[in-house]
């Protein structure tokens, strides 16, 4: 049990495990658990950006259907947020003043102030920082936030997440530099990603002022 646990937490290291051992069976774990990571505040932890990249480049291997994943996974995302989303909205701002233990309070006002200064293109900002990415719908849905809206957004996040990410390990996933060093470029690629936020809150301080 242990070992498969941890299979699933490292699925991104492990990927090549899976589709040997399980087939076509592999496209059902992989949309769980970007289904999870994004629907279930609780799970914030599953790996996400990194599974995408993985998958494209087993897509350019021939190992796994690169249209298949990228529809299964795009779908996952946009349920996952959707499902965040209503339960956040049924929490209502109660959560705020609760102390729910499984429920990380740092990350929820993080992304709750983050998502106060960038408002609907936080949904699809967000999609690209772990742990955020898992609040920002959950808060969306707090702050009453209308569906269609919403929607909107999350779908644009999705689909520039999902394509983006899987696309970008289909044409370099199996260079073997970035083999070597696919952590580092990961976490190299969601700084640049930040970069527009800080940006538009460093604009925003400087009009106050």
């Amino acid at each position: 049990m242990a070992d498969l646990l941890n299979m699933i937490l490292h699925i991104d290291q492990t990927l090549g495990v899976w589709v040997n051992q399980y087939g076509a069976w592999v496209y059902f774990v992989l949309f769980l658990i970007v289904f999870a990571e994004t629907g279930l505040i609780v799970m914030p932890f599953l790996p996400g950006d990194s599974l995408l990249f993985i998958a494209g480049a087993f897509g350019a291997a021939g190992s796994m259907n690169t249209e298949l994943v990228i529809v299964l996974l795009l779908i996952a995302a946009i349920l996952g947020n959707t499902v965040n989303f209503f339960i956040g909205r049924a929490v209502g701002k109660r959560v705020y003043t609760a102390n729910w233990r499984f429920l990380d309070r740092k990350a929820l006002m993080r992304t709750h102030d983050f998502y106060e200064k960038h408002g609907g293109k936080a949904l699809v900002l967000a999609r690209f920082i772990p742990v955020i990415r898992a609040f920002a719908p959950f808060v969306a849905g707090v702050a009453e936030m209308t569906f269609g809206r919403f929607q909107f957004f999350s779908t644009i996040g999705a689909l520039l997440w999902v394509v983006l990410l899987v696309l970008a390990g289909y044409f370099f996933g199996n260079i073997p530099f970035i083999k070597v060093h696919l952590n580092a470029i990961v976490l190299i690629g969601l700084a640049a990603a930040a970069v527009p936020v800080g940006l538009g809150v460093l604009v925003k301080l400087v009009r106050r002022k």
